[in-house]
């Protein structure tokens, strides 16, 4: 028996060629999987910020529109005074917009900016006081794949006059 030759046997053979190319194939499928899983829940975190962004930016301009006075007692209303972009009246409504940029952490110059259209409504309770209805929608852009597309946040109260002239209590 020569001891140079080892025995071949079918148990002792190595992967055939259509083995090892399945197991590439696989082993890519499912890499690719994991990535472009890591790549969709990358972009979906930064639309989160983009939206948490704008809502906080709606708040702001929302709670502009609040601090301003109305007092009917003393017959003042600074709610129309708000200073708006393009400034309308019609029918008891104020409509008009202003711009900002997101509150997002920036480098360089990649600022995202954002636009609050602002309609306030009067609205004639039929027992009381008017109200004020306040209504904030942002639209900002987002980059998503190869399109810039456009969303809206949209946030609506209602307030009520001041009462600060404390000789009318």
């Amino acid at each position: 028996m020569d001891v140079s030759k080892p025995a071949a046997s079918k148990g002792n053979a190595g992967f055939t060629l259509p083995e090892v190319i399945m197991a590439v194939v696989i082993t890519a499928v499912a890499f690719g999987g994991i990535i472009m899983a890591y790549t969709q829940s990358a972009r979906r975190a930064q639309w989160s910020g983009y939206s948490l962004a704008a809502q906080a930016l709606a708040i702001q301009q929302i709670e502009v529109t609040r601090s301003c006075v109305w007092d009917m007692a003393i017959g003042k209303n600074d709610i129309t005074n708000l200073p708006l972009i393009n400034k309308t009246f019609s029918a008891g409504t104020v409509r008009g917009y202003t711009t900002n940029y997101l509150d997002l952490p920036t480098t360089g110059t990649n600022y995202v900016r954002a636009t609050n259209y602002i309609t306030l409504t009067q609205i004639q309770i039929a027992v009381g006081a008017p109200v004020q209805l306040i209504r904030v929608d942002t639209v900002w852009p987002f980059t998503w794949g190869k399109t810039n597309r456009l969303f809206t946040n949209t946030i609506c109260t209602y307030i009520a006059p001041d009462n600060r002239d404390n000789t009318t209590f």
